[in-house]
């Protein structure tokens, strides 16, 4: 059947009178930012995350801080250098005494603590352990030189801290350690916002440096569920290990072929 043309152009009142009744474009002041559509675009592109960890062991005591300070700069690989605010690097068995002497942590430790209120007076740490991580194949160096900028705008000329970057593993890693009070008197609290902002400036400073880097939420990049601790997961795995080979080594009574359905589980 043939097509039948109808020529609008002479006519003097339109025919159609379309109405859209859908919802507005947003306006100029709600559009995303340019930061905005930056950070949208490196989360769809699957951009490598960086990763910032508080450690929560060993900060309370003079002790507990120079034994992780020890165990930072003693590797299988040989003994490394720890990089004060001050630009120093100490070696040595005298290093984690005169970092710790310098910061006078000692006092610290015997600073009468009731001026910090009931609960944090029982548990004020004198440091924080922090670790900045990536993903494996990315520059050791740039990760330092990042971690480095980054500890300069945040913590110069309030806080003491020192660094040592580690590369026995895949992916390179760099361990702070930042005296909880300032120069000023003020106690430093990490929350989680605080997390969520050095995130964000970590994965800044290492963009800075030509190093593809993005910080996105767990729960916008689809990963809701919170990651059980160190000793809460070892825990799990040794029950259910010793589950099932209790569960393997148990006599079937029921049919033969039954058996080839149990859980197999390598001693």
């Amino acid at each position: 059947m043939p097509r039948r043309l109808v020529d609008l152009r002479g006519a003097r009142s339109p025919l159609l009178d379309v109405v859209s009744f859908a919802r507005r474009g947003p306006a100029r002041r709600d559009r995303l930012s340019p930061a905005a559509i930056e950070h949208i675009a490196l989360t769809v592109r699957r951009t490598p995350e960086v990763m910032v960890k508080v450690l929560t062991k060993g900060q309370h005591s003079l002790k507990g801080v120079r034994r992780h300070i020890d165990y930072l700069r003693l590797r299988e690989e040989g003994e490394l250098e720890i990089e004060t605010d001050a630009g120093h690097l100490l070696t040595g068995k005298t290093a984690a005494g005169d970092l710790t002497e310098e910061w006078d942590l000692n006092l610290e430790e015997l600073r009468p603590r009731a001026d910090l209120g009931p609960r944090l007076g029982r548990s004020a740490k004198l440091v924080h352990k922090v670790v900045f991580s990536m993903p494996a194949g990315t520059p050791p160096k740039k990760v330092l030189e990042a971690v480095r900028n980054f500890a300069r705008e945040e913590f110069a000329l309030k806080h003491r801290y020192a660094m040592v970057l580690h590369t026995d593993e895949p992916h390179p890693h760099v361990h702070m350690v930042i005296k909880a009070v300032s120069e000023q008197g003020e106690r430093l609290h990490i929350r989680k916002a605080t997390l969520r902002e050095w995130r964000r400036e970590f994965a800044r400073h290492l963009r800075a440096l030509g190093v593809a880097a993005n910080a996105t939420e767990r729960a916008v990049r689809g990963n809701s569920r919170t990651p059980k601790l160190d000793g809460i997961y070892r825990i799990f795995v040794v029950n259910v290990w010793n589950r099932g080979a209790q569960w393997k080594a148990a006599p079937s009574t029921a049919h033969p072929e039954s058996q080839s359905l149990q859980p197999r589980f390598a001693a």
